[in-house]
């Protein structure tokens, strides 16, 4: 699979966890920087390593299975793993530009 083909799957990726956004805060989980990472294998598997805003949040358990649902409902990706890490903990700071504008800390 080439570099263009995997750059336009995660652009899809990405697209569709804008689609996805943390209960308690009007703010989708990849602007407000809780997406470490996403990896697209050469046979379209993917794994996303994210975090949440705290340990004990309230969608700890729900929020990887809407992602891994959502994720897998694009045509090409074959299969998807959502892991959860707290390394680095999550900090206001790693919201983008816009999500802080949105939620007046600018």
């Amino acid at each position: 699979m080439n570099s263009e083909r995997v750059e336009e799957l995660g652009d899809k990726i990405v697209t569709m966890l804008k689609t996805i956004y943390d209960p308690e805060i009007p703010v989708d989980i990849f602007e407000l920087g809780l997406i470490y990472d996403v990896f697209v294998s050469e046979n379209n598997d993917v794994k996303i390593l994210m975090t949440l805003t705290s340990p004990n949040c309230p969608v700890a358990e729900t929020l990887p299975v809407e992602i891994e649902e959502k994720v897998n409902s694009i045509d090409e990706v074959k299969n998807t793993e959502v892991e959860i890490t707290f390394d680095p903990m999550w900090t206001q700071d790693m919201m983008s530009e816009e999500a802080k504008l949105e939620l007046g800390f600018l």
